[in-house]
């Protein structure tokens, strides 16, 4: 995954194969979210539009943990390694954010 973090300008640099993974992603999720939409239209059962939300959910943190485990992987354990330690306070600011 993306190797090159840039705290200054927050930028990533990711491959093209890594934007078109995350794209793939995004674009699955807005379908599942556009057909969730047309379900409220269609009058569907609850239970139905529950469970499709439960699998955007799903689907969200997925993404999340795959880019997150790039962020963790790729740029703060480099930035360790570099000794800037103020890096820390990100990491345990992150992990709060997915409990």
């Amino acid at each position: 995954m993306a190797d090159c973090c840039n705290q200054e300008t927050r930028t990533t640099v990711r491959t093209e194969e890594e934007k078109k993974a995350i794209q793939t992603r995004l674009n699955r999720i807005a379908g599942q979210i556009g057909g969730i939409g047309r379900m409220v239209e269609e009058d569907r059962y609850c239970d139905d539009i529950l469970i499709q939300l439960s699998a955007v959910d799903k689907a969200v943190k997925s993404l999340a943990s795959y880019i997150l485990d790039a962020h963790v992987h790729g740029c703060l354990i480099r930035d360790i390694r570099e000794g800037k330690t103020e890096v820390v306070d990100e990491i345990v600011d992150l992990f709060k954010r997915f409990q």
